[in-house]
């Protein structure tokens, strides 16, 4: 598989702390990556400086082959990379449909110029509805969505977006088992689809069975990156999570 992300020798500040040093991460078309570590490890200083959130001072940022060094987070989404969030935050006056026509229509315009018809970006928002769960939902209010369905909406806006890469943070936070095994499985039919994904999460059954490589942070730095069964008995990785 050849690589779609490759992220070298990244560092990050923040005045004198150094929140992210000497990173490199590649990650292949088509693969479901796990990334992991403590609170404060620089998960989502990383994403952030993947997505464009975040302008990294070291390093480089490559992207589907071009550098994405100095884009705005919205050139980057145009690009291909897109995030969903742990703390969904839709448009609470609009519809679950129009929800999803606004990423829908803007990344259509931006990257072909042409503008969809009504009909065209109706069906496809219904489309986008039905494939996290949603399609009977189209009508109703983000304000009555259960939790999960909440979390279903800010994927489907994601995938508004059709991206090459999905960066999925914390997408299954105080949901219940069940809910949990519903997004996995989610989540690997997108990848079946052929969207790459970086799932950030703290739920270690969760990221087990998703993972095919497994990415751990410690204190801003790279401590293991292997297959997820080998990395997580890994000393070092144990130590961080642990503690000695």
């Amino acid at each position: 598989m050849s690589a779609l992300l490759n992220v070298a020798g990244v560092g990050k500040q923040f005045g004198g702390f150094i929140a992210l040093e000497g990173i490199d991460l590649t990650v292949a078309q088509g693969e479901r990556v796990g990334l992991i570590g403590p609170n404060g490890s620089g998960k989502s200083t990383l994403v952030n400086c993947i997505c464009g959130t975040l302008h990294n001072e070291k390093g480089t940022v490559h992207f589907n082959g071009q550098t994405v060094d100095g884009l705005a987070a919205h050139e980057r989404t145009h690009r291909g990379i897109a995030r969903s969030f742990q703390l969904p935050r839709p448009f609470v006056t609009m519809s679950v449909a129009d929800n999803l026509r606004v990423p829908l229509l803007y990344t259509v315009h931006t990257r072909s110029g042409r503008h969809l018809t009504v009909e065209e970006a109706d069906a496809r928002c219904h489309e986008l509805a039905d494939l996290v769960g949603l399609g009977d939902k189209c009508n109703k209010s983000p304000k009555d969505l259960t939790q999960i369905e909440m979390r279903k909406l800010e994927l489907a806006r994601a995938m508004a977006t059709d991206p090459k890469l999905l960066i999925a943070d914390e997408s299954m936070a105080g949901l219940s088992d069940s809910e949990v095994g519903e997004i996995v499985n989610m989540l690997i039919k997108l990848n079946e689809s052929g969207i790459t994904i970086i799932m950030i999460e703290h739920i270690m059954r969760a990221v087990m069975s998703f993972s095919q490589r497994l990415v751990v942070l410690d204190s801003g730095k790279k401590i293991a990156d292997g297959k997820p069964d080998e990395v997580i008995r890994n000393p070092e990785v144990e130590r961080a999570y642990l503690g000695q």
